[in-house]
């Protein structure tokens, strides 16, 4: 189940990375965060691989961006499609949020769906399609970022 959330991420990554001129590159690191109890019976928050997750996993997903061009990068963005199994933590003040599959962009409180009925209702995390991050309007050659962000395998 997990592999196919991978795939659908680095696929995400590569298709932006297509269509960046100047390119930009990216990598994606994923891990299961896991609490466990140390000898003195206090939790702790370790993060291993995403060999084996479940529903209820918290992942985080890690995003590191790199300017290879030569030539300065302006509005660029990371897009990244959310798998059906996954709800996203969209916390995150500069995530943007789509609910049709990325034509539209907001926050939470401003996507709105059309009812079987004929009237609207309010969006909700399941209805997530895809999250966006816009990079820094004018990114250097070389320059480099990273964002990360969680969710939880339903």
């Amino acid at each position: 189940m997990f592999r196919m959330m991978g795939l659908a991420f680095a696929g995400a990554a590569m298709a932006a990375q297509a269509s960046a001129q100047p390119p930009i590159r990216f990598d994606t690191q994923m891990f299961v965060e896991r609490v466990t109890t140390d000898i003195n019976g206090r939790p702790r928050r370790i993060l291993t691989s995403t060999d084996r997750t479940g529903p209820g996993d918290q992942v985080i997903v890690v995003v590191q961006w790199r300017n290879e061009g030569r030539q300065w990068a302006r509005g660029q963005s990371i897009v990244r499609p959310v798998p059906r199994d996954v709800q996203i933590d969209f916390s995150d003040p500069a995530m943007q949020l789509s609910i049709d599959g990325g034509q539209h962009w907001g926050r939470m409180d401003q996507l709105w769906l059309p009812t079987p009925l004929g009237g609207i209702r309010r969006a909700v995390a399941a209805d997530i399609t895809h999250i966006r991050w816009t990079l820094p309007e004018e990114a250097a050659p070389g320059q480099t970022g990273r964002l990360s962000y969680r969710a939880t395998i339903r």
